[in-house]
C-alpha cells in the first residue's frame, strides 16, 4: 500500500495481540483510515499468541515486514520473506528490534504478559494505545513513572477509560472532578440469583448480551471481574483515589463513562457498543476522523437504565478497592489469580463461583509487597499462580474424594 498522499501524515504503528478481538478491530481501523488523506498507518510489526495462520494472513494484507509469536517454538509455519521472531519473550524483542521513538504501540496482548513489551515500547520513546488492563492493574507502579518520564501518551483504548478521557478537559484538571461512574453491562447473569450463578456454565457465561470479546474477558465481564480491573486501571490513568472511583450497571452499554466534576456538572460519552470508536480514537488523537463503527440510531433507543451493582452476587469490585488501598504487588496477585481461575473455569476444573472466591482467597493469603523492578512483579505474579493451581488442585481432589466415598452414593 502507498498512502504517500498529498496532505497526508504517515505514522508507524506496532499492534500487540493482532490476532485478537481488539487486534482485529485495530486492523479494520487501520484499512478504513487508509481511505482517509488525514492521517495513515504505516503497521510495520504485529505480534501474536499461537495463531500463526491468521498472524501470516494479516502481514501479509497489511505489507508488515516485520512479525513475531509467542507459541513460535512449537510451530513451524512458513512466512516467506516476512522476519519472524518467535518464542515466549518475542513481542517484546519485536519492540526492541523495531520500534522507533514517535511511534504508537497498540497494546492488546492478554494478561500480565503485556506488560514487558509496554514497558520496553516506553523506554524507545513510543506512544502507547492500552487496551491491556492487566498492564497497570499489576505494574501501574512501574508503567506511569515511566511514562512521565519518556514523556510520552499513553491512551486508554478501553471504552470506559476512552469515554473518561474524552470528557476531561484539556490538561486534565484532575482536581476539578468529584468522581468518576464507569458503567458496566452487568454480563449475561445480571439478573441471576445466587443459585443459578452457582451452576453456571461456560457457555451461558461466553454469551454476552452486548459485546462480542475474547473468552477472557467476557467471562471478566460475567463476574465484572473486568470492572474491578478497569476501577484499578482508572486509579493509575487519572491519578484518582478508590473513593472517587464508582461503577454502575447500565445493561445498554450506550453510556460509557460519566466524569462527575464539583460544581455537580455531569460529563458522559454515548455510543453504541463497538470497539472501534475507542479504537480510532486512541489512534488518531488528538485530531478525530470520520469513523467506520456503527451510529446510533435514535429512534431505536428507548431508554437508558440505571442500577447499583449488587455486592453480595458480584464481590469482585470490593476486592478492588482493597487492592488500591493495599498497593504494591496486590493488584498482581489480584490479576494473576484472577487469570487462572478464568482459566480452569473454562477447563471446566472451577465453578463459576470459584472464579472470585479463588481471587479473594489469593488477595486474603499472599502478602503485598512494594514494586521497585519488573522482577518483584513476576515473582509475585509466579507466587501467585502456584498457590491458586494449587487451591484448585486442593478442591478437585476433595471433589473426586467425596464422590468416591460410599456414603455420597
Amino acid at each position: 500500500m502507498n498512502h504517500q498522499s498529498t496532505g497526508t501524515s504517515q505514522r508507524r504503528l506496532i499492534i500487540l495481540g493482532s490476532t485478537g478481538s481488539i487486534g482485529c478491530n485495530t486492523l479494520e481501523v487501520v484499512e478504513h483510515l487508509h481511505q482517509s488523506v488525514a492521517i495513515q498507518f504505516d503497521v510495520v510489526g504485529l505480534a501474536a499468541g499461537n495463531n500463526a495462520d491468521l498472524l501470516a494472513q494479516q502481514a501479509e494484507r497489511f505489507h508488515v515486514p516485520h512479525v513475531a509469536l509467542a507459541d513460535g517454538d512449537n510451530n513451524d509455519r512458513d512466512f516467506g520473506s516476512i522476519s519472524v521472531l518467535r518464542g515466549i519473550n518475542a513481542a517484546e524483542e519485536l519492540i526492541e528490534q523495531v520500534a522507533q521513538p514517535g511511534d504508537i504501540v497498540l497494546a492488546a496482548m492478554v494478561g500480565v504478559a503485556g506488560l514487558a513489551p509496554v514497558l520496553a515500547a516506553i523506554e524507545r520513546g513510543c506512544d502507547i494505545a492500552l487496551a491491556n488492563k492487566e498492564t497497570l492493574v499489576a505494574g501501574g507502579d512501574l508503567v506511569i513513572p515511566r511514562v512521565k518520564q519518556q514523556q510520552v501518551s499513553l491512551l486508554p483504548v478501553d471504552s470506559e477509560h476512552s469515554a473518561v478521557f474524552q470528557c476531561l478537559p484539556e490538561g486534565k484538571h484532575i482536581d476539578e472532578v468529584k468522581r468518576l461512574v464507569l458503567t458496566a453491562s452487568g454480563g449475561p447473569f445480571r439478573t441471576w440469583n445466587s443459585d443459578q450463578l452457582a451452576a453456571a456454565t461456560v457457555e451461558q457465561a461466553l454469551n454476552h448480551p452486548t459485546w462480542d470479546m475474547g473468552a477472557k474477558i467476557t467471562i471478566d465481564s460475567a463476574t465484572l471481574m473486568n470492572k474491578a480491573l478497569e476501577v484499578i486501571e482508572a486509579h493509575w490513568l487519572f491519578g484518582l483515589p478508590a473513593d472517587r472511583i464508582d461503577v454502575v450497571i447500565h445493561p445498554q452499554s450506550i453510556v460509557h463513562s460519566f466524569v462527575e466534576f464539583i460544581d455537580g456538572s455531569i460529563l458522559a460519552q454515548l455510543g453504541p457498543p463497538d470497539m472501534k470508536t475507542p479504537i480510532q480514537f486512541a489512534l488518531t488523537w488528538p485530531k478525530r476522523s470520520p469513523g467506520c463503527s456503527r451510529t446510533m440510531n435514535w429512534s431505536d433507543l428507548q431508554q437508558l437504565d440505571f442500577h447499583n451493582v449488587d455486592h453480595e452476587r458480584f464481590g469482585a469490585l470490593q476486592l478492588a478497592y482493597q487492592v488500591i488501598e493495599s498497593e504494591g504487588t496486590a493488584g498482581t496477585i489480584f490479576n494473576a489469580a484472577n487469570e487462572v481461575a478464568v482459566q480452569a473455569f473454562l477447563d471446566r476444573k472451577l465453578a463459576f463461583n470459584g472464579i472470585t472466591e479463588l481471587v479473594a482467597g489469593a488477595v486474603d493469603a499472599i502478602e503485598s509487597q512494594p514494586i521497585n523492578s519488573l522482577d518483584d512483579i513476576l515473582n509475585a505474579d509466579h507466587i501467585t499462580r502456584s498457590w491458586a493451581h494449587d487451591q484448585i488442585e486442593k478442591k478437585s481432589r476433595a471433589q473426586t474424594t467425596i464422590a468416591a466415598s460410599p456414603t455420597s452414593r
